[in-house]
């Protein structure tokens, strides 16, 4: 029985290795997943950051709003959206201070925010002459320090976490006012804000896994200037730009990356800051990640799919079932055996009584021994054992057990 189930879940794992795409799908509402707009820099789901435009003036919200004034920060929300954005409030402080840690210069002078109730009134609290990508569940106006976010999906039953498109929003808006999004490539602007958003871990994770085993991963310099139309394609993009911003993080290398954006913002080229601040230039950067994701997505990343996770799950109730069935199996062989001996024993009394012997029950008195008890202040009496019961037959003694 086990190596049936054993030989199952053998199978049940090779198809998962072997069609790599099971397990890596991106799934729908991940900010990687792209889509065609008239807003040509925005091309996730969260929207993104929005081209420049020196005629964009800040938007008067509704009047019926209601306001918060946190400093640096100010929000408009419908009154109904309280609670919501009480939690993007409580949080708003912590995370500009990790993007500052993280660039190591100060950012987030000053943000306004306004929630939507719907995406279709987000949309209507867009800066006027501007083109709204239809998909967008967040937009970051980065020239304006202006976000807009709606608080429930653009579509039914689309992931949505309203905190992380405000984190990703954030982000766009920290990384423009210390370099200017004008001056770091497209992967940086969008890798850096979904790196510093922690947004959909596991779903990259799977992302990268696959692209890496199909070897579809894309070259960094197709991905500068714009990402992919199409989702699956874009999904990779997303994945591999924030993946690059860890890997520029990693570990000992933080006071580097701060150095990058510290050259860039002092007038550097991407390429040249890079030189500067790493000592390398972009084609050994690729080549090194690249070696440091072929070593971390061809196994390990598989255990988060959802494929896998429903084959071990198999083999653990199969394997379950197997136990409990031994077992049952040992505990009926066990009473099996004790019945047997009943019944000899029964059928070996009756035997003996038919025969017209005599059995005399005999119960042996139980040895002691004295011990001192310090309650008591005295010695008392403890047996050693319990006594057995014996019979005796034709002169023989004989012990019941």
């Amino acid at each position: 029985m086990a190596r049936s189930w054993l030989r199952s879940l053998m199978l049940l794992l090779w198809a998962v290795f072997a069609f790599p795409g099971i397990a890596g799908a991106a799934p729908h509402g991940m900010s990687g997943v792209a889509a065609a707009g008239p807003v040509s820099s925005v091309q996730d789901t969260h929207g993104g950051d929005t081209p420049p435009s020196s005629s964009l003036q800040l938007p008067d919200p509704p009047q019926e709003f209601s306001t918060y004034d946190g400093g640096w920060l100010k929000m408009a929300y419908h009154p109904s959206l309280a609670a919501k954005v009480r939690v993007l409030q409580d949080e708003a402080d912590t995370v500009r201070t990790e993007l500052e840690k993280m660039m190591g210069r100060p950012v987030l002078g000053r943000v306004h925010v306004q929630v939507g109730r719907t995406a279709g009134e987000m949309e209507t609290l867009a800066p006027k002459g501007t083109s709204f990508p239809r998909y967008a569940s967040g937009v970051a106006y980065s020239e304006l320090g202006l976000i807009l976010l709606t608080a429930t999906p653009r579509f039914p039953g689309e992931r949505h976490d309203l905190a992380e498109v405000f984190r990703h929003e954030l982000a766009h808006i920290a990384l423009h006012d210390a370099v200017s999004r004008d001056r770091v490539p497209r992967w940086f602007n969008e890798g850096f804000a979904v790196h510093a958003s922690r947004e959909a871990e596991t779903a990259r994770m799977q992302t990268l896994w696959t692209a890496t085993l199909s070897r579809n991963l894309i070259p960094f310099e197709k991905i500068t200037r714009s990402f992919p139309a199409d989702s699956n394609s874009a999904s990779i993009a997303y994945a591999q730009a924030a993946d690059m911003v860890r890997f520029l993080l990693r570990g000992g290398e933080e006071h580097r990356f701060q150095a990058l954006i510290r050259r860039v913002a002092g007038g550097q080229t991407f390429d040249e800051a890079l030189l500067d601040a790493y000592a390398t230039d972009m084609y050994t950067l690729e080549k090194g990640w690249r070696e440091d994701v072929a070593r971390r997505y061809t196994f390990w990343p598989v255990l988060f799919g959802g494929s896998l996770i429903w084959v071990v799950g198999f083999g653990l109730l199969i394997w379950g079932y197997a136990r409990r069935k031994k077992r049952a199996e040992a505990k009926l062989a066990r009473w099996a055996r004790e019945e047997a001996l009943e019944d000899a024993q029964r059928k070996w009394a009756e035997a003996v009584l038919g025969q017209g012997g005599r059995i005399r029950v005999v119960v042996a008195e139980a040895s002691t021994t004295t011990r001192p008890d310090p309650e008591l202040q005295r010695p008392v009496v403890v047996p050693l054992s319990q006594p057995l019961p014996s019979i005796e037959h034709d002169g023989q003694k004989h012990t019941l057990h």
